[in-house]
């Protein structure tokens, strides 16, 4: 029995060493806890001249600079321990020059006592500027092999300067979580697109098919999601922007966003009235007819008369919600067919879709035109057909 005894305790004791364990880990207080990253045209610190000109063992070519957010450890303990407010942010962006975005995350680590620890990493903001000489696969090709950085960080552009876009003029807040929380209010304007992660880009990039990434601003210390940017889906870079208008036409056509605004002004009145959109149902649908290929759109809305400048109508009228009505479906035809003409003449690429419901549908014919398909949009006639619906007109006109 005592031997046994002896060699059940000589068991559990040699077990201990097969146990895996933190055997590398670190406090994440000496982490440089990164929430963001922005990526813009290079420019050189004076910290880094000073390197290149004592003749630096690694002569980079300053092609880019990237930022990186970090949580500001000191107001982060305020918090935790309970103290007041503080007039320090709640963040630290760092900067940093360089060619490669792997060197440069290393050379970050040469003069912070906290090197880049991404797994939280929430928001990645691009210059689109830069898109017109990389790619996104060049520039995104990084962070995409990064095991540390989550496929879900929200892949953002900015037709300024990404460092804009990382600054707020309110001390506590990061502007980081900021970016990701606008994408909640979609129920409120028709003009923010669905997120794109990296997870999803990765899809985008190799599709072939052009696409759309949300433009974001920056400037003063307050950010603002205005439009987007338009990619080619052959080589990846920036084709041009769509300003918000033009993003709004793009959302009625697929169909998406929860909720928006419809303004319409009345000829004769010189006055406005507001439609609120509560819901869309969007069909694109192919016709085939021989060799010509031709799509029809039939967008349904539903939602309520938000707001009426003409005291005079009664809101309550028959006659006066169908006038709404057909204005609104006027002013959203109009919103639609103004982006197609754009996108089949100005940036001459396929921005909503279309190609996508050829191939669900008919998949053979796109098999032929896929591999020029972007071309080939630039020829096809587009009809669209708009039906408004106001359920109800508030609590106004009742009275």
């Amino acid at each position: 029995m005592k031997i046994t005894g002896n060699i059940r305790f000589l068991s559990v004791f040699l077990l201990l060493f097969l146990l895996t364990g933190c055997w590398s880990s670190r406090e994440i207080e000496e982490l440089g806890l990164t929430f963001a990253i922005g990526i813009d045209k290079g420019k050189e610190t004076e910290l880094e001249k000073k390197f290149d000109e004592m003749g630096g063992e690694y002569r980079k070519k300053d092609r880019v600079t990237m930022i990186y957010q970090y949580v500001n450890q000191q107001t982060a303990g305020s918090k935790a321990s309970g103290g007041g407010g503080s007039d320090q942010k709640a963040y630290i962006n760092i900067y940093e020059t360089g060619d490669s975005l792997q060197q440069i995350n290393a050379e970050v680590a040469l003069r912070k006592d906290r090197p880049i620890f991404s797994p939280h990493l929430k928001v990645i903001v691009i210059a689109a500027e830069l898109l017109r000489t990389y790619s996104l696969e060049e520039l995104l090709d990084q962070p995409l092999r990064d095991n540390e950085i989550r496929p879900s960080s929200l892949v953002l552009v900015t037709r300024g300067r990404a460092r804009d876009t990382l600054e707020l003029k309110e001390t506590g807040e990061m502007p980081a979580f900021r970016l990701r929380k606008i994408l909640e209010n979609e129920y409120k304007a028709k003009k923010i697109l669905p997120p794109v992660t990296l997870a999803k880009l990765t899809g985008k990039m190799r599709s072939g098919a052009s696409f759309l990434l949300q433009n974001v601003v920056g400037a003063k210390g307050e950010v603002k999601y205005a439009g987007a940017a338009a990619i080619n889906g052959k080589n990846n870079k920036l084709i041009g922007y769509l300003d918000e208008h033009d993003l709004e036409g793009i959302m009625w056509i697929t169909g998406q966003g929860q909720g928006g605004v419809v303004k319409n002004y009345d000829s004769k009145a010189k006055k406005l009235n507001a439609f609120a959109v509560e819901s869309i149902k969007s069909d694109i649908k192919p016709i085939v007819k021989g060799n010509r290929l031709s799509f029809e759109v039939n967008i349904e809305s539903e939602g309520h008369l938000a707001e009426n400048w003409m005291t005079t109508e009664k809101a309550f009228d028959n006659k006066f919600l169908e006038k709404v009505e057909k204005q609104t479906a006027q002013t959203v035809k109009k919103s639609m067919k103004q982006i197609t003409e754009k996108m089949q003449n100005v940036y001459k690429g396929d921005l909503a879709g279309f190609g996508n419901e050829l191939r669900i549908k008919h998949p053979r014919l796109w098999e032929k035109l896929k591999k020029n398909w972007d071309q080939t949009f630039t020829e096809i006639p587009i009809k669209y057909h708009v039906q408004v619906n106001i359920k109800d007109y508030g609590t106004v006109g009742d009275q």
